[in-house]
């Protein structure tokens, strides 16, 4: 192994050890904080560090988003404009109401447990169930035999990896195109 190689070992061991010692791993809060944190810093590893391993294909698919960044997206995501509501524990369970400041809007946050420690859960099915809240709030009915329960149930089979690499071709294409 090379001295530049041992010295990225070297530091990455370091940082995962000190990154490990800041976060609260038993209050789930503090995880979301620190999960918005890193995203409105673009920190897409630690946010991966913070979510569940379900949630990979998401942050994978945010982390693309983030790097185009065409609409400043990462803001959304300040903890500073959000008001973090009671933590709600049902054993493994939590959930956080989150309402953000300038619109009033409120989404209700998952967050598993995972080897112990607090982890956002930002899969696909806990995103879908976000929105499906979201249409009964806002008073959108879905009949069973709607296009959009359909869809919703089709999204539910997507291969997160066959999407991402689509996204990945789609941006290549678009980049050679500028």
């Amino acid at each position: 192994m090379n001295m530049k190689k041992m010295m990225l070992v070297v530091a990455t061991i370091g940082a995962v050890f000190i990154y490990g010692c800041k976060t609260n791993a038993d209050d789930p809060k503090a995880v979301l904080e620190q999960f918005f944190d890193a995203l409105s810093k673009k920190d897409v590893a630690k946010a991966r560090l913070l979510a569940t391993e379900e949630s990979k294909g998401m942050i994978d698919l945010m982390e693309m988003g983030l790097k185009q960044d065409t609409a400043n997206e990462s803001m959304k995501y300040d903890k500073n404009t959000m008001k973090f509501g009671e933590v709600k524990i049902d054993g493994d369970k939590a959930v956080i109401p989150v309402t953000e400041t300038k619109s009033g809007e409120l989404i209700n946050y998952a967050l598993k447990k995972e080897n112990g420690k607090w982890k956002v859960a930002f899969d696909k099915a806990t995103l879908m169930n976000i929105g499906m809240e979201k249409m009964k709030e806002k008073n959108i009915n879905i009949n069973p035999g709607d296009s959009l329960n359909n869809a919703m149930e089709e999204l539910k089979n997507i291969n997160m990896d066959s999407l991402k690499q689509g996204m990945e071709e789609s941006m290549k294409a678009m980049d050679s195109m500028n």
